[in-house]
C-alpha cells in the first residue's frame, strides 16, 4: 500500500515522498523490513526513544510528533490519532462496512455487549463481539487481552468479520482506549452508557477526567443511548448533537422503562414500556443490574428499528455470561457463585442482588488489583463488611505490589465499618478453601474479583488459575484443611 493511502485521513504539515508500505506498527518489537513505524508516547515507553531502533530493523518510515533529525520522518499533530486512521486505511476501512454498536460505563457492558449481539442475530443479522470475555467474528472465537483492542487488532478483527459475513459489530468500549484514540476513524449507529462509578483512577487521576473519558465515544455516534438513572446521565448528555435516547428502571420519564420489576434467584423480569404499549421480558440472570443491562440493550436495538418482539424473545433466550452472577456447579447444600465485581458499586450490586434471595448468610471471597486505583481498596472493604456476613480478604491479581500491602490497604475500610467479620488470607486458593469449609446450609460463597479471568498476576508472571478448577478440586477432598 502506497503511503499517501495509509495518510489519507491525516493532518501532514509537510509534504512527503510517497513510497510502498508492508505493514504498520507502533511497537519496534514488531518492526519488518518496508513498515512504517509510529512512535506513540505511552503510560510506560515512549515510541519515539525506538525511532532509530525501528530504522536499524529496516523500517521505511517514521511517523512521530516531534522532529527527531531523522531523514524519513513525518511529522503529525497527534500519532494516535494518526495510528488509529492508518490501521482503518491499511485493512481497507472495514468498520465503515459494519454496523457498530458499543457500549461504554463502568459496569455492564460485558453481558449488555452478549444480549445486545444476541437481540441482532435474532432480527436476522449476523453480528461480531469485541470485549473483555472473548472476541467473535460471526461464530468464530478469539481470546481477549484487552476490553478494547489497540488500534491495528481492532481494524483487523473488523475486517476478520467483514470476511466472515458480519454486518454488524457490537463491542466494549474502555476509557483508556476512548482517550488513547483507538476508536479514531469509527463511527458509531448507536453507543449506551450504563453508568459510571469510582474506576481507573490510577490512569486518569480524577474522576472528570474518566467522565471526560467516556463522553468521547457520543461524539461518534449517531445514536446515543442514555441510563438517566444514573447521577451523571445529564454530564454524559450535554451537549451532544446526536440523537439521544433514555431508559429507566426507577421514573417513567424515559423513552424506554421498566416496571413490575420481579426478582427470583436466578431471573428477573420486567414489563418493557415503550410507547405507552407493556412487552414482558425475563432475563435468565439475577438482580437489578441485569434489568438495566438487558433494559439497555432493548433500547439500543429497538430504537435502531430492530423488531421489538424479536429483541424481547431474544433476551429470554439468552443465557448468563461466563464469571457474571455465574453459579457453579456444586453438589452441597449451599451456593458458589463467581462474579468479575471488582470496583465498589458493582460489589455492592451483586451483594445486594444476593441479599434478596438468599436464606443463608453470605461469605465475601475478594481482592483488590495491584498496580492500580488504590482509593477504592477502603471502599470495597467496607461495602464487604457491610453486606457479608463474613468477608475473606485475599489476593486479586497483586502484580508487582506486595499482596499483604493491597491487603492493608482494604483492612482500613473494614475498620470504618465497625464490623469484625473480616478474615485475612493472602493464598487465594486458600481463601476459598476457608470459605467452602466454614459454609453451612443456604448459604452463598461469593468470590468476587476474578469472573472469567483464569489466571492470577503475581509479578510480572501470569499464572493458571480458574477457580471453577480450584472449587471442584477443593470440594472433591483436596486441600480441604482449614
Amino acid at each position: 500500500m502506497l503511503l499517501s493511502q495509509l495518510l489519507k485521513d491525516v493532518e501532514i504539515a509537510e509534504p512527503f515522498k510517497d513510497v510502498e508500505i508492508r505493514f504498520i506498527t507502533d511497537n519496534s518489537q514488531n518492526v519488518t523490513v518496508g513498515c512504517a513505524f509510529v512512535c506513540i508516547e505511552g503510560t510506560h515507553n515512549d515510541g519515539h526513544l525506538f525511532a532509530r531502533l525501528a530504522l536499524s530493523k529496516g523500517a521505511k518510515v517514521i511517523i512521530c510528533e516531534r522532529n527527531l533529525n531523522l531523514e524519513n520522518q513525518i511529522i503529525v499533530k497527534n500519532s494516535k490519532k494518526a495510528y488509529a486512521k492508518m490501521c482503518s486505511a491499511f485493512f481497507g476501512y472495514p468498520s465503515e462496512k459494519l454496523n457498530l454498536f458499543a457500549i461504554t460505563g463502568t459496569n455492564g457492558k460485558t453481558t449488555t455487549a452478549f444480549l445486545l449481539k444476541n437481540i441482532i442475530e435474532a432480527n436476522g443479522e449476523k453480528c461480531g463481539l469485541i470485549g473483555t470475555v472473548k472476541e467473535m467474528a460471526g461464530d468464530v472465537s478469539f481470546s481477549s487481552q484487552y476490553t478494547t483492542p489497540d488500534a491495528f487488532q481492532l481494524q483487523c478483527l473488523f475486517n476478520k468479520m467483514v470476511l466472515r459475513g458480519c454486518s454488524c459489530c457490537v463491542m466494549e468500549a474502555s476509557s483508556q482506549a476512548l482517550s488513547q484514540g483507538r476508536l479514531d476513524g469509527c463511527s458509531f449507529k448507536s453507543a449506551i452508557f450504563t453508568n459510571i462509578t469510582q474506576d481507573h483512577l490510577d490512569y486518569h487521576k480524577s474522576f472528570e477526567e474518566y467522565l471526560k473519558a467516556k463522553k468521547r465515544l457520543f461524539y461518534k455516534t449517531k445514536t446515543a443511548v442514555i441510563n438517566i438513572d444514573d447521577s451523571n446521565s445529564s454530564i454524559m448528555a450535554e451537549a451532544l448533537t446526536c440523537e439521544v435516547v433514555s431508559y429507566s428502571a426507577q421514573t417513567n420519564n424515559a423513552v424506554f422503562t421498566a416496571d413490575d420489576i420481579l426478582y427470583s434467584p436466578d431471573s428477573v423480569s420486567y414489563k418493557l414500556i415503550y410507547k405507552g404499549k407493556g412487552y414482558p421480558v425475563k432475563v435468565n440472570m439475577p438482580g437489578i443490574f441485569s434489568v438495566y443491562n438487558s433494559l439497555s440493550a432493548l433500547a439500543c436495538a429497538i430504537s435502531y428499528g430492530f423488531d421489538i418482539e424479536k429483541c424481547v424473545e431474544a433476551v429470554s433466550k439468552s443465557k448468563g455470561v461466563s464469571g457474571r452472577a455465574e453459579i457453579v456447579p456444586t453438589k452441597t447444600d449451599y451456593n458458589v457463585m463467581i462474579d468479575y465485581a471488582h470496583s465498589p458499586d458493582s460489589l455492592e450490586n451483586i451483594l445486594k442482588t444476593i441479599k434478596q434471595y438468599s436464606r443463608g448468610r453470605i461469605i465475601t471471597v475478594f481482592g483488590c488489583g495491584g498496580d492500580r486505583d488504590k482509593s477504592k481498596r477502603a471502599i470495597m472493604g467496607r461495602v464487604a463488611a457491610d453486606l457479608s456476613d463474613i468477608a475473606i480478604v485475599t489476593s486479586d491479581n497483586p502484580r508487582t505490589e506486595k499482596p499483604e500491602a493491597i491487603i492493608d490497604d482494604i483492612k482500613k475500610g473494614i475498620e470504618q465499618s465497625g464490623k469484625n467479620n473480616a478474615l485475612f488470607i493472602t493464598d487465594r486458593r486458600e481463601a476459598i478453601s476457608k470459605a467452602l469449609n466454614i459454609a453451612q446450609k443456604d448459604d452463598v460463597v461469593l468470590l468476587a474479583g476474578k469472573g472469567h479471568e483464569t489466571y492470577q498476576i503475581l509479578g510480572e508472571e501470569k499464572i493458571h488459575f480458574d477457580e471453577r478448577e480450584v472449587i471442584a478440586e477443593l470440594l472433591n477432598g483436596n486441600n480441604q484443611n482449614e
